[in-house]
């Protein structure tokens, strides 16, 4: 049985106050379809999570969609900070937890084998476990029963919905991710259920089973979005779009009017992931 779906058909089932996984990481393969549409939808009070947070995130936090993040941090790369999601959570709009990168996988991972914590070494002995002790329903600090070492005892992070971006898929959810993957498949694995954003869709049964990073058992739904990770890369697919990319940190950067403006016209002012390519002249 086919999943492919519309983009706007997988952004409906996503409710406010739901929590969100995202698979890419800084200016590479995030799912910047989704983050537009969910922005177009008005969802709010959303919990992102993101092992490194990326353009995605801080999308959704200017587009006034989300109320806590957790994640190891972020950046869009050599072109700045998460400008619109650090100034929300030093506004109080957004609240943080900060874990490192290995942590916020290793959470995933917990939720992926149904495990009801899991013991970790990450983390000890830094203000990060220092900040998170007492704030957090994230983590704990326990002692190993077989030598009483101090260990980080991680609560699974099961998401409501996880949203990955793939270079193929088939009709029936096999995915095929390219280069590196992260920690995609942990993701996606956790997730209650698992929106794949496609390059490509194939015919059910015709790639080869091999090269599948999420297979179909796992993936709720998929949808056709040849660029839909734009102005982030793809590996083997496409760079990441410079030009762009400095005009959204000029925007994020100074806020305020000048960041509803690239809203306005890039996001809002679009209805489809399409017209925002044409808006922008991304030429493949």
């Amino acid at each position: 049985m086919s999943k492919v779906v519309s983009l706007a058909e997988a952004v409906a089932t996503v409710e406010d106050g739901s929590h969100v996984a995202l698979g890419g990481f800084a200016i590479t393969r995030c799912a910047v379809a989704a983050a537009h549409e969910l922005i177009r939808a008005g969802k709010r009070d959303l919990q992102v999570s993101q092992v490194t947070g990326g353009l995605d995130t801080d999308l959704l936090a200017g587009g006034g969609c989300v109320r806590k993040i957790v994640s190891s941090g972020g950046s869009i790369d050599r072109f700045g900070p998460l400008y619109a999601a650090n100034r929300r959570i030093l506004n109080g709009e957004i609240d943080f937890e900060e874990f490192s990168s290995l942590s916020v996988t290793l959470r995933f991972h917990a939720a992926a084998l149904g495990l009801p914590y899991l013991p970790a070494r990450s983390m000890l002995g830094s203000d990060l476990l220092g900040n998170l002790l007492g704030r957090s329903d994230g983590v704990r600090l326990e002692r190993d029963p077989f030598t009483g070492a101090p260990v980080a005892a991680l609560a699974p992070l099961r998401p409501d919905v996880a949203f990955v971006h793939a270079d193929v898929a088939d009709e029936e959810g096999n995915a095929v991710i390219g280069g590196p993957t992260w920690n995609i498949r942990e993701l996606a694995f956790a997730a209650r259920r698992t929106v794949v954003f496609a390059e490509e869709v194939a015919p059910a049964g015709s790639l080869d089973p091999d090269r599948v990073t999420i297979p179909a058992p796992f993936v709720r739904s998929v949808v056709l979005t040849p660029f839909g990770a734009h102005p982030t890369a793809v590996v083997g697919r496409y760079d990441y779009d410079r030009a762009h990319l400095e005009l959204y940190a000029s925007a994020a950067s100074e806020g305020g009017d000048a960041y509803a403006r690239y809203l306005d016209e890039y996001v809002l002012g679009v209805e489809s992931h399409e017209r925002y390519l044409e808006r922008v002249g991304f030429v493949p």
